[in-house]
């Protein structure tokens, strides 16, 4: 089916009505909605490893946190899938150093918490070893993942990146997905790495050099890009110029920002937003002239690390897992989550030392990991009220249909009356819920928190009533779930 088609689709029909027919209780017009889903009818494709995490290349100036004995992150991030990408970059990149040996001064420097940088000004230069590149590695390895990994063009030369790509290359093998040459280039005579007036074809020149040098290096060494912030006028002509040198085309995405305005709220972040569309129709375009696949490589609610009382909130789990499907539907192969530290966004906060914990966000991604892999299927919602605040998204796996379902209306609980267009003995749900939207604690997915250690298994689950193969399902205000079926 045509890609347009397979957006949220709406069929104006009153769902009250659909329910008094199937005889599954009484429910508000206002409140009530169908969900028709078509098995047969299918779209894109989520893959094993579409789900990622984006970390600064500055945490691996500690050679001790990406490591084989490091349990608690080990273990939070194998809950969110036993396939994923982990990317290592962000602005930090530009001001990390290859050498083979750290002083125990940079050692100590390094041992802070990393938190997202804020791109306001340079950040604190950090020196990376081989022993991180080797930790990295076993990390790697424990979590079941592979890696994306950044370099330095912005400040370094091509000859050291040469030098981390051939480690990284023989450390990291069949585990590498690509090198990054830089991080968000097109702002880059913005924050002072280049001087203003510097453009993609200046850009382009640098580019080449620097692929060129480390090929030398690494003839067999695998790359992406242009990891621009947003800027599609760079992306077309880098994938027309370098299609041939790229495994995949990659960008990044913020919901919001700055956080210093006050319009950057939990009700923004969770509207329709113009500027996602036509970045995604961008990529979906250069896809289909190129061939070449895309993946946001780094994404968040509220760049400059995010916003206090809106990218901390449960308000950021529903939003990043329906992120997860808009992307989905519209061709990406993946997106990276960018985090670290106690930045207010990131997925997973902490340190070895204070201990780690799941932030709100973490639970949209788990309840997507949860659906697991598979290909997308055509889901019509009856005109949500108010429109926009329902969402549904449908895909067959291995273990069967699947359904998320999204409920952003802060005030007012929905039920839906789900045709899962074949023939289902059973459904059960496991709802993803909080206080409300600004909660920053009491989480849950399955009616289970996740532990320090990534350990979490469902304490509740729900059964739903079903008439004549149509199920009924409740959500709460605030809420999502994931709707399984079972022959």
């Amino acid at each position: 089916m045509r890609r347009r088609e397979f957006l949220q689709l709406t069929a104006l029909v009153s769902g009250a009505s659909f329910f008094q027919a199937y005889g599954l209780g009484q429910a508000s017009p206002a409140t009530s909605l169908r969900l028709t889903v078509d098995p047969h009818r299918t779209g894109n494709t989520i893959g094993p490893d579409f789900t990622g995490l984006s970390y600064e290349s500055a945490q691996l100036g500690d050679p001790t946190f990406f490591a084989p004995d490091n349990a608690e992150l080990i273990g939070l991030v194998r809950r969110l899938g036993e396939s994923g990408v982990l990317r290592i970059g962000g602005n930090t990149s530009e001001y990390c150093y290859w050498t083979p040996n750290a002083s125990p001064a940079d050692l100590a420097a390094a041992s802070a918490p990393v938190n997202p940088s804020t791109g306001k000004h340079p950040d604190q230069v950090r020196k990376i070893t081989p022993e991180a590149v080797r930790n990295l590695s076993d990390f790697v390895d424990a979590i079941g993942w592979k890696l994306i990994y950044g370099l330095n063009m912005g400040t370094g030369t091509a000859e050291d990146a040469a030098d981390e790509a051939a480690d990284v290359m023989k450390l990291v093998g069949p585990k590498l997905v690509s090198f990054q040459l830089c991080n968000e280039p097109d702002l880059f005579s913005r924050n002072g790495i280049r001087k203003p007036g510097y453009n993609f074809a200046d850009f382009a020149k640098e580019w080449q050099h620097f692929y060129k040098v480390i090929r030398a290096r690494v003839p067999n060494a695998p790359f992406s890009g242009p990891d621009t912030a947003f800027n599609n006028e760079w992306l077309v002509p880098f994938a027309k110029e370098f299609k041939d040198e790229i495994v995949f085309l990659s960008q990044h995405y913020y919901a919001e920002g700055p956080p210093t305005n006050p319009s950057m709220t939990i009700e923004r972040l969770l509207r329709p937003n113009p500027r996602l569309a036509a970045e995604f129709a961008g990529m979906a375009q250069t896809h289909k002239d190129t061939g070449l696949p895309f993946r946001l490589t780094e994404t968040n609610s509220c760049y400059q690390g995010g916003k206090q009382g809106v990218s901390n909130t449960f308000a950021s789990a529903l939003w990043g897992a329906e992120l997860m499907y808009q992307l989905a539907t519209q061709g990406g192969i993946g997106i990276n989550f960018h985090g670290g530290g106690y930045g207010w966004y990131t997925p997973i906060a902490g340190t070895q030392k204070a201990g780690f914990e799941a932030r709100p966000i973490y639970y949209g991604m788990l309840m997507v990991a949860l659906a697991g892999a598979g290909q997308l299927v055509e889901s019509r919602l009856s005109k949500p009220q108010p429109e926009d605040m329902v969402a549904a998204y449908s895909l067959n796996t291995a273990s069967g249909l699947k359904t998320v379902l999204f409920n952003k209306n802060p005030g007012a609980g929905v039920r839906i009356a789900i045709d899962p267009g074949q023939r289902a003995q059973r459904a059960t749900l496991l709802l993803l819920s909080a206080p409300d939207l600004a909660s920053t604690s009491g989480v849950t997915l399955g009616g289970s928190a996740v532990s320090a250690h990534g350990d979490w298994a469902a304490s509740s689950q729900v059964t739903l009533e079903h008439k004549h193969g149509v199920f009924a399902a409740d959500l709460p205000p605030a809420s999502a779930a994931l709707v399984t079926f079972e022959d």
